[in-house]
């Protein structure tokens, strides 16, 4: 399973039981607290009323009822009252308590019940038995067993003379009243609970997307530094930029390490030829020898010397090239007129091979990067493909855009390369002998122009031709 699947899956299992253990606590919540705030109201109601009963109830002649009383009148008036209210969108039209009392005994003197029961012994109802006993006396009774839809709320208060209890009211009100405004409230409840799951989820998503990219871009990151390819240290926050930033740093010290080794052997088997030859050239001097033999044994040591001049100079600039990130000092500059520029600097050395140049095409986009060692890339291009050029043959020369990048092309018409040495161009010290003296240069300038390439996001290619080579030197447009 990929990681970012991995993230998202997890934080969706954790988000969804955090959710799912918090909605229902609060739908578990919502019935007991609606039915501990009707209890709550019924107790003041009930004990509103048994003080307002209270006078009637002590009028009232053994054995009789509070019929006809002030108090009855006034509940009956309270059930005939009209109402229309609307309560958080909810209409209440109805007015729903019942309110019964009974005497000291526990026998019904009022109901106002739609059956009332008049004269039934109630004593050994809960709240009527626990209310006569001193204590606080309620109960929940649902009027069709095992329907809890039907189920009805009693509460009962004392009606005292003084120390003395006269009897018990007890009001009730049905919960099915109140069932409609917990159904409301739980239908909110899990509409809100599906909003903030899907919101988790979408945060969970961006934060998964956003996790897996700068985890990409590491990855992106490494493979190219396996592959060779210089690429800048991604830019990521927390610890994956610290993470990076190490493996940039990790790179670095073991391509160095790997180049150092590396070039020092190369370097060590490049070193020899040109030092026997100053060595043997130096010990000849020593003897009596001819003007003319002393001469061209002097001249041998100049040449020698500068090439191992050249090379010294060709290593300083590519481990500089090698040590940079991006271009020191990118511009927007024509690949096409850097060109012409460095043919018009070899003029000179094409023309006493005999070589002409014709080109191809002549795109003049722009593109962004470091103009001395772009030129410094085309020239090492140039003298590669004049040296190993046949005399009184042609350069072909391009500059042309492919999609978003754009490639100067060069060919010669020499002996080419065998296909065993392809994947080794570019590499330091290693070269071919120039087909007209034999000669082999150390590798460097291709190296070079590898590197620079490399700066600029771009890359080199070598394709056969027949006969002759064909490089591409391609760069990203700006």
């Amino acid at each position: 399973m990929h990681l970012g699947l991995r993230l998202l899956f997890g934080f969706f299992v954790v988000t969804g039981i955090a959710a799912y253990f918090v909605l229902r606590v609060f739908v578990a919540e919502i019935r007991p607290s609606a039915r501990d705030v009707t209890e709550d109201v019924l107790i003041d109601s009930a004990n509103l009323l048994a003080e307002q009963a209270a006078p009637d109830l002590r009028a009232m002649p053994p054995g009789g009822t509070l019929e006809g009383t002030r108090f009855a009148q006034s509940v009956a008036a309270y059930a005939k009252r009209p109402v229309d209210a609307q309560i958080w969108g909810l209409r209440k039209q109805t007015l729903d308590f019942r309110v019964y009392v009974t005497d000291a005994n526990g026998r019904v003197v009022f109901d106002s019940g739609p059956r009332p029961e008049l004269g039934a012994d109630y004593s050994r109802w809960r709240d009527v038995a626990r209310t006569l006993r001193g204590e606080y006396g309620a109960r929940a009774t649902r009027e069709v067993p095992g329907d809890g839809s039907t189920s009805v709320m009693y509460v009962a208060a004392p009606i005292t003379d003084g120390t003395l209890t006269l009897g018990v009211l007890t009001v009730a009100k049905p919960q099915s009243t109140v069932h409609r405004f917990i159904e409301r409230a739980e239908d909110k409840i899990m509409a809100a609970g599906a909003w903030l799951l899907l919101l988790s989820l979408a945060v969970g998503v961006a934060v998964t997307l956003w996790t897996v990219h700068s985890v990409r871009k590491l990855r992106r990151y490494a493979q190219q530094a396996s592959a060779g390819e210089r690429r800048a240290v991604p830019a990521l926050p927390g610890e994956l930029g610290e993470l990076a930033q190490a493996m940039g740093e990790m790179r670095e010290r073991l391509d160095s390490r790997h180049e150092v080794e590396q070039t020092m052997r190369a370097m060590t088997h490049e070193l020899k030829s040109p030092l026997t030859a100053i060595g043997a050239a130096a010990e000849l001097l020593h003897d009596e020898l001819p003007r003319q033999d002393r001469e061209r044994f002097a001249g041998q040591i100049g040449e020698q010397v500068h090439r191992l001049r050249a090379m010294v100079e060709r290593l300083l600039e590519l481990s500089k090239l090698e040590r940079l990130q991006a271009p020191e000092h990118p511009v927007s500059l024509s690949l096409a007129a850097l060109v012409r520029a460095q043919l018009q600097a070899q003029a000179a050395s094409i023309a006493q091979r005999g070589l002409s140049t014709r080109w191809l095409d002549s795109d003049e986009t722009a593109v962004s990067g470091d103009a001395e060692r772009l030129s410094l890339a085309i020239s090492n291009l140039l003298s590669n493909a004049i040296a190993f050029a046949p005399e009184g043959s042609e350069l072909e020369l391009a500059v042309r855009r492919h999609g978003d990048e754009i490639a100067f092309e060069l060919r010669d018409h020499g002996p080419g390369v065998p296909d065993y040495a392809l994947p080794q161009l570019g590499q330091r010290f290693f070269s071919l002998p120039r087909p007209h003296d034999g000669a082999k240069g150390n590798g460097l300038g291709l190296a070079i122009v590898a590197q620079v390439a490399a700066l600029h996001r771009g890359r080199v290619d070598f394709v056969p031709q027949a006969p002759g080579l064909r490089v591409r030197f391609v760069l990203p447009i700006a």
